[in-house]
């Protein structure tokens, strides 16, 4: 297992994290055992907190009862709470080696932070933008393509950036790091050849090929376009360009803005489009572009983990990996750790889940001032939204303040 690194923490932050400890306090003292969750095998999994300040990690822990984590939890108030995902023999062991591995479930991890061309400074917009791709990811990858079962799979909300999906097959829980990272590199379009995929008929990556390349021409074309539009359309281009080199599976040398604006130059002509159109395997951009072009649409065509890149490989691949625990609190943010049906994950549906309402635990009524930190962060809890910039002060819920604040985007000011 890698060593978690405790999440940095400014003057500011350092200086009120108490406050939001005791809040914190005041939130697991309030869970009794009937309303708690826990991962199935409880006794099989090791647990790690992260405390309040600069302490390190609290790890290797294991509990064998609801009542015995609720005591841990009132009597010390961790700032983050995690879990294993896999299953040991003897989860308090402090030698990996020694614990006694038993399998691991599946975990996939989709964090906005990742997202090329996505900041989240826009808080609200990342979120919109993470969960689409999450959806995607079950309903054009996990279940057409894999198979994997609705009834076999949690769906939780994060807590901050992302979302969860776990996968608790008994068929897959042996699976090795090896086969699960065969998974996300077919999820990611490693190894996948998209001129040939894209005359493979509208199913799979054959589907996702022919969406991406008509969308990047879209693109490029309006990267052509004088104004803010264009110079956002090509930095995004840029990133997912970058984001692809990075495989090892990429031969592209040149990744400049430079060389994207050349091959939205040649997009514009309707011939090599036409010629794209009528033979996929042309080289209608020239020996350099027509590369990259491909790329770019296999970074559109492909869901975040193609962008994520490691980190979220990583908590597929590795299976002594810790994730955070359903019903806990999130020290960067102050929202819960939420679980919520599937079907819910759906962004196009009435009923879709709202991860900045849904999982506020502290007073929307009670306020507070803080003082902004950053500057151009637009922020959503529940129906109050905030927008500004360093040294704006503005008088807030305490959710909203906490959520600041534990973000490192405010800090709390006197009235």
């Amino acid at each position: 297992m890698k060593t978690y690194v405790p999440p940095s923490v400014s003057m500011h932050m350092a200086e009120g994290w108490s406050r939001f400890a005791l809040r914190f306090s005041e939130y697991y003292d309030s869970l009794s055992p009937k309303s708690t969750w826990v991962p199935p095998r409880l006794a099989s999994r090791e647990w790690m907190f992260i405390p309040w300040g600069s302490s390190p990690p609290d790890r290797h822990r294991g509990f064998n009862d609801k009542t015995s984590l609720l005591e841990y939890l009132k009597r010390r108030t961790p700032h983050s709470c995690f879990h294993s995902t896999a299953y040991y023999d003897l989860p308090s062991n402090r030698k990996m080696s020694e614990k006694g591995w038993r399998g691991a479930d599946l975990i996939f991890d989709l964090d906005g932070d990742h997202l090329p061309g996505v900041s989240d400074s826009d808080f609200p917009m990342m979120m919109e933008t993470i969960q689409d791709q999450a959806w995607r990811l079950w309903s054009e990858f996990l279940e057409p393509e894999f198979g994997f079962k609705e009834s076999n799979v949690q769906t939780s909300f994060s807590g901050h950036r992302g979302f969860h999906i776990h996968v608790r097959d008994p068929n897959l829980l042996h699976l090795d790091s090896n086969a699960r990272r065969e998974i996300v590199n077919y999820i990611r379009g490693e190894g996948i050849d998209m001129q040939s995929a894209v005359s493979g008929g509208d199913i799979g990556w054959g589907k996702r090929a022919k969406n991406g390349m008509n969308d990047i021409l879209d693109k490029l074309r309006s990267v052509n376009e004088k104004g803010n539009e264009g110079d956002k359309i090509l930095r995004e281009l840029h990133e997912i360009l970058k984001s692809r080199a990075k495989s090892p599976r990429v031969n592209i040398k040149n990744t400049s803005m430079t060389k994207i604006r050349e091959l939205a130059e040649m997009s514009e002509s309707p011939k090599r489009v036409e010629r794209l159109s009528d033979d996929y395997s042309l080289s209608v951009f020239g020996d350099e572009c027509t590369p990259i072009f491909w790329e770019l649409v296999k970074g559109d065509a492909s869901v975040v983990m193609s962008s994520a890149g490691e980190t979220d490989e990583a908590v597929t691949v590795d299976t002594k990996r810790v994730i955070r625990w359903i019903g806990s609190l999130h020290g960067k943010s102050g929202l819960r750790v939420t679980e919520f049906p599937l079907s819910r994950l759906d962004p196009s549906t009435s009923g879709s889940f709202d991860p900045l309402s849904e999982t506020v635990v502290f007073s929307r009524q009670r306020k507070m001032w803080v003082s902004l930190l950053r500057d151009d962060i637009v922020a959503k809890i529940a129906d109050e939204s905030v927008e500004g910039s360093i040294g704006d002060r503005i008088e807030v819920s305490e959710a909203m303040a906490t959520f600041l604040t534990l973000k490192g985007w405010a800090s709390v000011s006197p009235q």
